[in-house]
């Protein structure tokens, strides 16, 4: 039989390079283990894996203890990416745009991450990003939400999504597919057996402690969560899904699998009384899942009860999906995802009595000016999610007090969380915010005096843009809702559609617009409707 590569067609498709899948990777550095996906990602949007590895290490350790990586531990974790590396060549995965590289907590929280990620860009070339609580949040969310809305009971009522990892715990309660809340607490089984280790108990003693830390923890988290109707816990993580496979007959790990209480119970008390040494001997656990085992299942048990339900929901998805879905998706916020964002920062502008109608107006012209003045600013879709919720919070500092309250808001802001924000993002939807009134920005300036070129400029320019909208709204009355821009001769005309008498605005607009000639180099006309 001729082999399928040497045989001749009638008609050659000169196209077919073009609707072949990619090839791609995403490594996960986590404070136990280092864990790989290598993937095809298809014309259509289908995502196969086709192939996983993990490599256990011990960064989390030290890293929560002394809040620094060895140098051990480093050539550890460079030994198992070079091999990573090589794997990857085999599959012609050698362009670094085609993986994606992030670390969670315990390289987060390392004083000498820098170190890390130098070593690790040095002995394989790869890229290593810490990602904060706020990344990992939306990476999760863009995982598990497919699951979630694919079964009628987690997509209609809601949904608890919780993970306890090695370093820390993420929670996000979704209904419907839009996040009602979202939390990280830095609370993991590993630390969390650190901290009891440092008490010297043993046996029944410092089972009886652990219980009691974990039963804490699990009400510290329920309060937060406020529930006031039903709702389904979801579960995630390699621990839970560990213990899935030893409960649940031929679960695939592409649906959620219903786990019973009751049958989660009696396994975690199983555990919670067995050595390290015993559950691997048992369960065929590496000493690495044995360590965090009886944390993580007592955990979600406890969570269980505590809201008395009689199952849960186990899900096979994980970070790496959430990292495969996110390069899927060429690393743009989908619709669906830019209004969970907005969703988030409307609760927060309602938290701090924020005059919604005036917010969302002035949020809209902002988004309009984005759009007219394109050429202009050369800004990212990114930009434009981060211009309107800093328009949609601009005030959040009259809470506070009327005088400075463009710098309460800066504070405001930068110390709260909104779902689908990294620290990063957060930093400069606060400053374009802080900027929405008073002083340009200098570079005495906290916050602003640490950003690189570029995110300075970019936050100069949607502050003002941001100044543009807020006088455009002046009278607060959502009268003007279109904006047309246009270059005439050295200046920039906003003209008005449908509305014949501006000379409010006009004056607003002189007081507002000098940022805006300032960056962009060109005064602002406001023109009435024809």
């Amino acid at each position: 039989m001729t082999p399928p590569s040497v045989q001749t067609a009638t008609h050659v498709d000169t196209s077919a390079a073009s609707h072949s899948p990619r090839t791609v990777a995403v490594i996960d550095i986590g404070a136990i283990s280092i864990r790989m996906a290598i993937a095809e990602i298809h014309p259509d949007g289908q995502i196969r894996t086709l192939e996983t590895l993990l490599q256990p290490v011990d960064l989390g350790r030290d890293a929560f203890e002394s809040r620094r990586l060895t140098r051990k531990g480093i050539e550890r974790a460079a030994t198992v990416l070079k091999r990573f590396r090589r794997v990857l060549n085999e599959y012609g995965v050698t362009d670094t745009k085609d993986i994606r590289v992030v670390a969670t907590s315990a390289v987060r929280e390392a004083s000498n991450r820098i170190a890390f990620i130098d070593r690790v860009f040095v002995a394989t070339g790869l890229d290593v990003e810490p990602i904060d609580e706020a990344e990992v949040n939306r990476i999760t969310y863009m995982g598990i939400t497919p699951m979630l809305m694919a079964r009628a009971e987690t997509a209609e009522s809601k949904s608890v999504v919780i993970e306890v990892g090695s370093g820390s715990t993420e929670l996000l309660m979704i209904r419907g597919g839009n996040v009602l809340h979202s939390d990280s607490f830095r609370l993991g089984s590993l630390r969390l057996i650190q901290e009891l280790d440092a008490s010297g108990l043993r046996g029944a003693q410092l089972r009886n402690l652990l219980e009691t830390h974990v039963r804490r923890f699990v009400i510290r988290i329920a309060e937060e969560l406020k529930a006031d109707a039903p709702l389904q816990l979801v579960v995630m993580g390699g621990d839970i899904r560990f213990a899935a496979h030893r409960l649940i007959e031929d679960w695939d790990e592409e649906s959620l699998a219903k786990l019973p209480t009751s049958k989660l119970e009696k396994l975690s008390t199983r555990i919670l009384s067995m050595s390290e040494d015993a559950i691997v001997e048992k369960y065929g656990a590496t000493f690495v899942e044995a360590e965090t085992l009886s944390v993580s299942l007592l955990a979600y048990t406890l969570f269980a009860k505590h809201f008395e339900l009689e199952h849960l929901y186990v899900s096979g998805a994980n970070l790496r999906d959430g990292l495969l879905a996110d390069i899927e998706q060429g690393g743009n916020w989908t619709s669906e995802f830019r209004q969970q964002i907005i969703r988030s920062a409307v609760s927060l502008g309602q938290k701090f009595a924020v005059d919604q109608a005036h917010a969302r107006a002035v949020a809209e012209l902002a988004r309009r000016l984005f759009e007219q003045l394109t050429d202009e600013h050369q800004l990212d879709a990114r930009h434009e999610v981060l211009l309107y919720v800093a328009a949609l919070l601009h005030e959040v500092g009259l809470y506070v007090n009327l005088h400075s309250n463009h710098k309460h808001a800066y504070y405001l802001i930068r110390n709260s969380e909104l779902f689908g924000l990294s620290q990063h993002e957060l930093q400069l939807v606060a400053l374009v915010a802080r900027y929405h009134r008073r002083a340009s920005p200098q570079s005495g300036h906290e916050g602003y005096n640490s950003l690189d070129r570029k995110d300075r400029v970019a936050v100069t320019k949607m502050a003002a843009m941001l100044r543009l909208a807020i006088a455009l709204d002046d009278s607060r009355s959502g009268r003007i809702r279109d904006v047309l821009c246009s270059r005439e001769e050295k200046q920039m005309v906003i003209s008005v559609p449908g509305v014949d008498d501006v000379s409010l605005e006009q004056l607003a607009l002189r007081v507002n617009s000098s940022l805006f000639r300032d960056i962009f180099g060109v005064p602002v006309l406001l023109r009435a409707g024809e």
